[in-house]
């Protein structure tokens, strides 16, 4: 019964999280990118911790996927050496990803989940204000 509830909890998050990535202007589709990506890598070292690698392994393989789409939004004529300075630390973090990965590398994983948070700060300090 317990797997039940758990499954429609699961439904319902996916749902709102749909519904908020549909509602999403540029700025906050990228903040839900960061913070979808954050929350994946934290779960990841939760689940290595646990001894879970099958599921550390998907959490992780999901927050790349999130970076990946955050490097593949970046304009590199419009945002000149900001975008460029992005690129490299998306790559970066992609690298230490990789070896949090292959090597069950907690500290790979901390240091990917600050980086991400330098740049969820920064990012929605910019925030567009509301009409």
């Amino acid at each position: 019964m317990l797997g039940a509830h758990r499954n429609y909890a699961n439904q319902y998050r996916s749902t709102g999280v749909s519904a908020a990535v549909l509602e999403a202007d540029p700025h906050r589709l990228v903040a839900l990118m960061l913070a979808g990506a954050r929350d994946r890598i934290r779960l990841a070292g939760a689940c290595l911790e646990r001894g879970d690698i099958p599921r550390k392994a998907k959490a992780i393989s999901d927050a790349s996927g999130l970076i990946t789409g955050l490097n593949g939004a970046l304009n590199l004529e419009a945002g000149g050496e900001i975008a460029q300075g992005l690129q490299s630390l998306y790559d970066y973090a992609q690298q230490r990803l990789l070896l949090a990965n292959s090597d069950n590398d907690a500290e790979a994983l901390n240091e990917v989940d600050s980086l991400l948070g330098e740049i969820e700060s920064a990012w929605l300090a910019i925030a567009p204000k509301s009409p």
